[in-house]
């Protein structure tokens, strides 16, 4: 049996993955909590082997209560369960420690399969993220010039190698949602605002504008604007 505590500030989440993990008979969920800090008093007493964590919650979030479980709770294991993707994010989380991250919107097969992976004292990445991290590797690797890497060429008839182009410059990569979401930041709309139209929270809409500006390695909203304007990614 594997013994799973929740910790995400959304009731209606921590509902949802209850009920998804009551289905399967090796897991069991013995514990939630809403913040960070309710996570660590619940620990206290409560055994488990798996903590269910998200990144944005009050008190102490993720990434405040990484460290905190890691030299109280070394037995427990974390798979980290968030809406961000960026891979500062991801990489921030396992360097703190965490086992396993996986998306609030993966399938649920993949979450129980990242659950079961993690408890067993195993690494795990949903399949998301990892094909998100290989295709930003493959886009920042510069392909070898085909005449440069050839190991021999004729005398004659082949034009001298050519010293690769230097990398052009590209806008940054925004998803669906986070282009959706700039664009009514872009119009000057509020998050509150934004979270109505785009019928969302308030919260979620905070965590896509964090998500532009650090991918954008903009500093404010005028700087993103600015920025938008020049990459063609608004009108």
């Amino acid at each position: 049996m594997i013994r799973i505590l929740l910790a995400d500030d959304h009731t209606i989440l921590r509902d949802g993955i209850g009920a998804l993990l009551a289905r399967e008979a090796d897991l069991h969920v013995v514990g939630e909590a809403a913040n960070g800090q309710a996570l660590l008093e619940l620990l206290a007493h409560t055994p488990a082997d798996v903590v269910l964590l998200d990144i944005n919650m009050p008190v102490l979030d993720g990434f405040e209560v990484m460290p905190l479980l890691r030299a109280q709770f070394p037995q427990v294991r974390v798979l980290v369960l968030s809406m961000l993707d960026h891979e500062n994010y991801v990489h921030r989380m396992l360097e703190a420690g965490a086992l396993g991250y996986v998306l609030k919107n993966a399938d649920s097969t993949e979450i129980i399969h990242a659950i079961r992976t993690v408890a067993a004292n195993q690494p795990f990445l949903c399949t998301e993220i990892g094909l998100n991290l290989l295709r930003r590797l493959v886009e920042r690797t510069p392909a070898p010039d085909p005449l440069t890497a050839l190991p021999y060429l004729p005398r004659s008839g082949w034009p001298a190698p050519v010293a690769p182009a230097a990398p052009t410059g590209g806008h940054a990569e925004l998803s669906g949602r986070e282009l959706e979401v700039l664009q009514q930041i872009a119009e000057g709309f509020t998050n509150a605002e934004i979270a109505d139209r785009l019928f969302t929270s308030k919260r979620t809409i905070e965590t896509h504008r964090q998500n532009i500006i650090e991918k954008t390695q903009t500093k404010n909203t005028a700087d993103l604007i600015r920025y938008a304007m020049r990459a063609g990614l608004i009108g």
